[in-house]
């Protein structure tokens, strides 16, 4: 016979971890070296989150097929996901310019807040998405939900 105390702490436990190491992962100083020896190659530049943003874009209306009449509640998610984008390239400027001074505990602080404005990110980009997708064809449903679900922007094929 098998028992199951606390259903829900399994999944919760998976959430937390995840977040975790992605916030680790995600956040960690590039200049912090765990190979011996190795050390990024002056030619390796990150792509700011401005630019990243504007592929991403350019990628998803192509993908999604945005309509004339979707235009107006596809820019008011683009002026969001770009605002967003401006203020997380201030952060990570920011974060360039002290993590070099900072002990651990001010970093994980610094990371807190990076998490923090992440968060306040997605809670500005549902309402815009959501009037969007609710305006979607069901073909530009099932595209943005398979973009979504493996995050590849290419050609979709629609069971």
């Amino acid at each position: 016979m098998k028992r199951k105390a606390f259903p829900g702490v399994f999944p919760a436990t998976i959430v937390v971890v995840l977040v975790s190491f992605l916030s680790v992962v995600l956040l960690a100083d590039p200049s912090i070296s765990f190979a011996a020896g190795k050390k990024k190659s002056p030619a390796v530049s990150a792509t700011s989150a401005v630019d990243h943003t504007e592929a991403r874009i350019a990628k998803l209306q192509g993908a999604l097929k945005i309509t004339d009449a979707q235009k107006e509640l596809w820019n008011n998610l683009t002026q969001v996901m770009r605002e967003n984008a401006q203020e997380m390239d201030a952060l990570s400027k920011d974060k360039a310019e002290v993590t070099k001074t900072m002990n651990a505990v001010e970093r994980l602080k610094f990371h807190s807040q990076i998490t923090e404005a992440q968060l306040n990110h997605q809670k500005k980009i549902i309402p815009p998405f959501e009037a969007l997708y609710t305006s979607m064809s069901d073909e530009q449903k099932k595209i943005t939900d398979t973009i979504f679900r493996t995050g590849k922007h290419g050609k979709h094929k629609i069971n």
